[in-house]
């Protein structure tokens, strides 16, 4: 690990047990955490504009390499002012390496591996050559040929501006074997001392990079690996890789990689973002996470909620809604549920309207934020465990504590 303030400060405030509230200082602002970050894959939080993401109280959001590699360029965001400007963004920004989209053309995506597909349900999914050097593969917008390893990520990276970019790395599914998931933990550690080498020597002096901890469901590996990722010259640590076939499995190895970490350091969940698992991973410690569901929940028809025994959602296209007068969610504060019934988000999804989509991806996100809101409410007062427990109770995130105000801050 490495302390460079001119490109990050994280500074912890408070602690209960584990859990613990800090703040994250990048040269476009502060970070308030434990703190989710809504996906903003091609540039844009789905369906929303930056406006509207900063207005929920969103202080971080995180963009996608990979996808910005291919369309519109990187070149062409650099001469348009860089990620911030040509996305209208002001505030801390984060890009990810690309790793994971392009092993998903050969691995699958989670869906696919749920699903027990293999190498994506295209087959061999675009993916031409693995190798030392980095990926070979076709281009989903247009076929050509294209080439992704540690310095080209690093670059694009650098050329985006973002604050904190990530390392390259390959994420390897739940499928492969102990021997594959070695080799390729072994490898990313390579790619590591790349992407910091050719950022010591091309990287902007403002921005960060982490690290990412793999090792797949493996305990040797993963330990392996969180001091490798630990004895190099990054500014925050990424648990990634895949954490197993269930929940309970997932939260052994977080269970078992969280505490092999720095103390210190920012440390930062790739694609977990459920409304329990962000409980979880906030009382063993872990201060960012980042995950598609809200949005992809949203154009789905399906609405966050406090229903822990419906997995936290419910779908507001269900017949029984259609003369619902209530509110989407009681005492929520989003434009979805202060103004619109259920009747009509009902009758928006089922007729497929994108106003839908809008209106349940501001009310997924604004869930998000208030629950994380009330876990630092809860730590800086010692009371996590009471707000974790009242939150898996059934209680909204607003009611379960008494230190959040609706408005998501102290009254």
């Amino acid at each position: 690990m490495r302390e460079d303030p001119a490109r990050l400060e994280f500074e912890i405030e408070a602690r209960d047990g584990a859990a613990r509230t800090g703040r994250l200082r990048t040269v476009h602002g502060e970070v308030a955490t434990p703190a989710f970050i809504p996906l903003a894959t091609r540039g844009a939080v789905r369906s929303l504009t930056a406006v509207e993401v900063a207005g929920l109280g969103y202080e971080l959001i995180l963009a996608n390499t990979f996808h910005l590699f291919l369309a519109p360029g990187a070149e062409r965001i650099t001469a348009l002012g860089g990620l911030h400007r040509f996305i209208g963004w002001e505030r801390a920004l984060i890009t990810d390496s690309g790793g994971f989209q392009v092993f998903s053309l050969a691995h699958g995506t989670v869906a696919d591996e749920i699903k027990g597909r293999r190498g994506g349900a295209g087959g061999s999914g675009g993916v031409l050559e693995i190798s030392e050097r980095g990926v070979a593969f076709r281009s989903y917008v247009d076929g050509s040929k294209r080439f992704m390893g540690p310095e080209e990520s690093m670059a694009t990276q650098a050329a985006l501006g973002s604050d904190i970019a990530l390392a390259f790395d390959e994420c390897t599914p739940y499928h492969a074997d102990r021997d594959y998931t070695a080799r390729s933990t072994e490898r990313t550690h390579r790619w590591l001392d790349r992407c910091l080498e050719w950022h010591a020597r091309h990287g902007a002096a403002h921005q960060a990079v982490f690290g990412i901890v793999q090792g797949g469901v493996h305990e040797d590996l993963r330990r392996e690996s969180a001091a490798a990722v630990a004895a190099a010259g990054v500014d925050g640590l990424s648990i990634g890789g895949t954490l197993g076939r269930d929940k309970p499995e997932m939260y052994g190895v977080l269970g078992l990689t969280v505490p092999l970490l720095p103390a210190a350091a920012p440390k930062h969940l790739l694609g977990i973002g459920e409304p329990d698992d962000l409980l979880e991973g906030i009382g063993l410690g872990i201060d960012l996470f980042d995950c598609a569901v809200p949005t992809r929940l949203a154009r789905h028809g399906m609405a966050l909620a406090p229903r822990p025994d419906t997995r936290f959602r419910f779908d507001v296209r269900r017949a029984a809604l259609a003369e619902d007068e209530a509110p989407l969610v009681e005492g929520c504060p989003c434009a979805a549920c202060a103004s619109h019934t259920r009747a009509y988000l009902h009758y928006l999804g089922r007729a497929e309207e994108q106003t839908a989509a809008h209106l349940l991806t501001l009310h997924n996100l604004t869930f998000l934020e208030r629950l994380v809101a009330g876990a630092r409410q809860a730590i800086a007062a010692g009371r996590f465990a009471d707000y974790r427990a009242r939150v898996m109770g059934g209680a909204a995130p607003w009611d379960a504590s008494p230190l959040l105000g609706r408005s998501g801050t102290a009254p």
